[in-house]
């Protein structure tokens, strides 16, 4: 909820610390960088210690982060703060579907699922909505308070609530090299895309490429990895459903940070309203998630995956026709089609991911799951973090770049419906379940 509702956000704390449209760019990506970086890392210590206990820590750090970014009055310092924030994510979303797989029977493992995602796109619902009246009426540094008392009720419900503890029987040893070379990975692959056409951006995506292949190396030696590379062997389904994942979030996560921009910026629009129109997309997911958990009990998963990601794809295509004068009505229709699409692809695609895997390494198919999710999520945001570097640079947002704030937002939209036509064509391909 924290991430929607700080995009919406993000227009009034530029032009309050005067951030130019990189660091402006910046925001969701460190968050998510964080996640990428040390979501394996966090996955392998909930098996081990406990995923109550790392999800609680995650819970804790997100508010002290929110806290520190509220209090924040340099754009650098909130940007370090950010990344925090995406840390403690990487605690939270990589170990709560863990926990609910570990409590939930095989044959009931959807319809959970699908509750746990109905939840989720709650939270993504609202936070448009909320993050634009908060904004509006109390300022961009009410988004981050308001996320303090949420985490700490959480965190309370968890303690009280929640009794024992879910992790595996043995200890395995903590792979710190892998953990390192993954970190090196993620990094280098973000600064790299950020640089380029840079002879500096080729060298640095090289030396990422060659830290991604040093990761699978040491990962198949490795007695105790991170993640044992070989389930994407054993596994049809698991590893194109991972790879499907991967293109369906890599073509949606920057797209509520530059609708934000455009109806801000170039339509003109309030908070409060852009953060309404924005809505309608979390809106129809969380609807739909949990009749396609239920339907994902019924039917094979691949079957339903595969229709949801066709109709996020019929949502883009009419998304791409976006220009100035479009209206807000034909935007929210087209961010419904989006929503109904997700809402009908992720739960199944889940529950595929989880199904797909030993129940003794159910923590690190979480964590695998949740890191497709997340690196493509990077990935598409790299590459729009590479649009607005070419397009606008180290400019404020004003009325004199709307026109190369639109073709950002244009080619980012193309680069979208590519990516949701290659999971189409991933997701049909897995198999049978």
């Amino acid at each position: 909820m924290g991430m929607a509702a700080v995009n919406v956000a993000i227009p009034a704390l530029a032009e309050e610390l005067q951030a130019n449209a990189i660091k402006v760019s910046w925001l969701p990506t460190l968050y998510i960088l964080a996640n990428v970086a040390l979501m394996l890392p966090f996955g392998k210590l909930a098996d081990n210690y406990g995923r109550k206990r790392v999800y609680a820590m995650g819970l804790l750090l997100n508010a002290l982060a929110s806290l520190m970014c509220a209090l924040a009055s340099d754009i650098d310092w909130i940007l370090f703060w950010r990344f925090v924030q995406g840390a403690s994510g990487a605690m939270i979303f990589g170990t709560g579907v863990a926990i609910i797989t570990s409590v939930t029977p095989s044959e009931k493992r959807g319809a959970a699922l699908g509750k746990l995602a109905a939840c989720v796109y709650v939270g993504l619902t609202l936070a448009p909505a909320v993050g634009g009246w908060l904004t509006e009426f109390l300022g961009w540094r009410s988004v981050f308070y308001f996320q303090i008392p949420l985490m700490l009720m959480l965190l309370a419900f968890i303690y009280l609530k929640l009794p024992g503890e879910w992790k595996n029987d043995e200890h395995s040893r903590f792979d710190w090299v892998g953990s390192c070379i993954f970190i090196t990975f993620s990094c280098t692959l973000v600064y790299g895309l950020s640089k380029l056409p840079s002879l500096l951006g080729l060298s640095i995506l090289s030396l990422s490429l060659l830290s991604l292949v040093s990761f699978v190396m040491h990962q198949r030696r490795d007695p105790q990895p991170l993640i044992r590379v070989q389930m994407f062997r054993e596994s049809r389904v698991f590893s194109l459903s991972l790879m499907t994942s991967f293109f369906m979030y890599g073509s949606n996560f920057a797209i509520i940070f530059l609708l934000s921009l455009y109806l801000q910026y170039i339509k003109g629009y309030g908070p409060a309203y852009s953060g309404q129109i924005l809505l309608m997309q979390a809106l129809l997911m969380a609807i739909v998630a949990p009749f396609a958990g239920k339907l994902a009990d019924r039917f094979e998963p691949r079957i339903v995956a595969t229709t949801g990601c066709v109709i996020v794809g019929l949502g883009f295509a009419l998304l791409i026709r976006l220009d100035t004068n479009t209206t807000a009505l034909y935007i929210s229709a087209s961010l419904a089609l989006i929503g109904l699409g997700f809402g009908l692809f992720s739960t199944p695609n889940n529950s595929a991911i989880m199904g797909a895997v030993k129940e003794q390494e159910v923590g690190v198919a979480s964590a695998s799951m949740n890191l497709s999710r997340t690196i493509g999520n990077l990935f598409g945001m790299s590459i729009v973090n590479l649009m607005m570097h070419f397009y606008i640079g180290d400019e404020t947002f004003n009325a004199s770049n709307n026109a190369e704030l639109m073709s950002t937002i244009s080619l980012a939209l193309m680069m979208s419906l590519t990516f949701v036509i290659i999971a189409s064509v991933v997701s049909a391909m897995r198999g049978r379940q």
